[in-house]
């Protein structure tokens, strides 16, 4: 059925929708070495708006022995390794419920998401390449068969590396607070040896090597995924005038010159940011997701293109946003456009839902008589 209203534009994040979610080589990466699951998430989430990767993101330092250093520190910042067991380790609380409102972006590990919402055996399909990773160290490297995505950057940028941003972050400031006189009664007692032990003994902060955990991000991010990926060549292949303008709001990151990652010489089809219209990449544009400034910067470059060509302009209630995390898909909504939640593991059911929203077919057969 088509829709009452086919959307002029569809935004696109890439990192966890076009190409595979870097969140996963994190997973491997705490399970490899031993890591409290969640901690790198929550260490560099934490960290905004000014730790090095949002700083990274947002253009404003290089990727150099001075990021790689930074970053190292934001991994091993004691308050936070304190923070983290306290308000959530202990308590067992989700990230979610810890989480501060106040900050921009970036307080919450998706990765607990991503890993309840690997596919079951009706959600495989017949594509090979669908089937979900372990956690073996051997799984980092790029499947065989898989197009190459060297190309995913232009010039050197390579595009949503990681989004790290909260699902919900509305948390009561008086979880768990006790009454002036209760608060009285407990302080003029002895705390248990139990409790006292649970404060005081601290476990030490894991060793991570922040520069084998970035690479192993980027190397896992650059893998096409297996459905969304394909459904943005098949709308590619349409006439500009069958198809919305197809479009790119990405955080991103800056290779050094020369690095391998920004040769331009691979094929264009295995390129995802050679399939946009429109680029909007953060560290391009100083902005990063979910600040709404970077999605009013995206609307204004497709009125701008769409009035080019003779139409009547975008507004952000004629675009669809496809995203992993939900922060930036809320910030997406509040703004006015339709918005399609991207689940790791389950990515085919967000074509499904992009073919609800545009009319048009953008599955293979196999996969659709495998998936509907």
């Amino acid at each position: 059925m088509a829709p009452s209203k086919s959307p002029k534009a569809i935004l696109f994040d890439i990192g966890g929708v076009c190409v595979l979610s870097p969140l996963e080589a994190i997973s491997t990466y705490e399970n490899k070495n031993n890591i409290p699951s969640d901690w790198i998430n929550y260490a560099i989430s934490r960290s905004a708006p000014n730790g090095s990767w949002q700083q990274l993101e947002r253009g404003e330092i290089k990727m150099d022995k001075d990021f790689f250093r930074g970053f190292n520190a934001d991994l091993r910042n004691e308050k936070l390794w304190k923070e983290f067991h306290e308000s959530f380790r202990n308590s067992k609380k989700k990230l979610k419920d810890v989480a501060n409102p106040t900050q921009l972006g970036d307080h919450v590990s998706l990765k607990a998401e991503a890993a309840d919402s690997r596919p079951t055996d009706q959600d495989r399909g017949s594509q090979e390449t669908s089937k979900p990773k372990d956690n073996s160290s051997t799984n980092q490297a790029k499947t065989p068969g898989r197009p190459s995505l060297s190309k995913l950057a232009k010039d050197t940028t390579i595009v949503d590396p990681v989004s790290l941003e909260s699902e919900d972050v509305a948390q009561s400031s008086h979880d768990g607070s006790t009454s002036t006189n209760e608060k009285s009664k407990s302080s003029s007692s002895p705390s248990p040896p139990e409790a006292t032990a649970t404060l005081v003994s601290l476990p030490p902060l894991p060793e991570i090597d922040g520069e084998s955990l970035f690479w192993s991000m980027m190397s896992h991010s650059r893998n096409p995924d297996p459905y969304v990926f394909p459904a943005l060549l098949q709308l590619k292949k349409l006439a500009v005038n069958e198809r919305p303008v197809i479009a790119a709001l990405s955080n991103t990151v800056i290779f050094p010159p020369g690095h391998p990652y920004n040769r331009l010489d691979d094929p264009p089809e295995s390129d995802p940011r050679g399939q946009f219209d429109i680029f909007v990449a953060s560290a391009d544009v100083g902005l990063r997701k979910p600040d709404p400034k970077i999605y009013q910067l995206a609307i204004e470059e497709l009125d701008k293109l769409d009035k080019e060509k003779g139409g009547s302009g975008v507004k952000a209630e004629d675009c669809v946003f496809l995203d992993d995390i939900g922060e930036n898909l809320k910030t997406a909504k509040g703004l006015g456009m339709k918005t399609i939640k991207v689940v790791p593991g389950k990515t085919w059911r967000a074509v499904k839902e992009l073919e609800q929203a545009t009319g048009l077919s953008l599955m293979d057969e196999r996969t659709r008589r495998s998936k509907l």
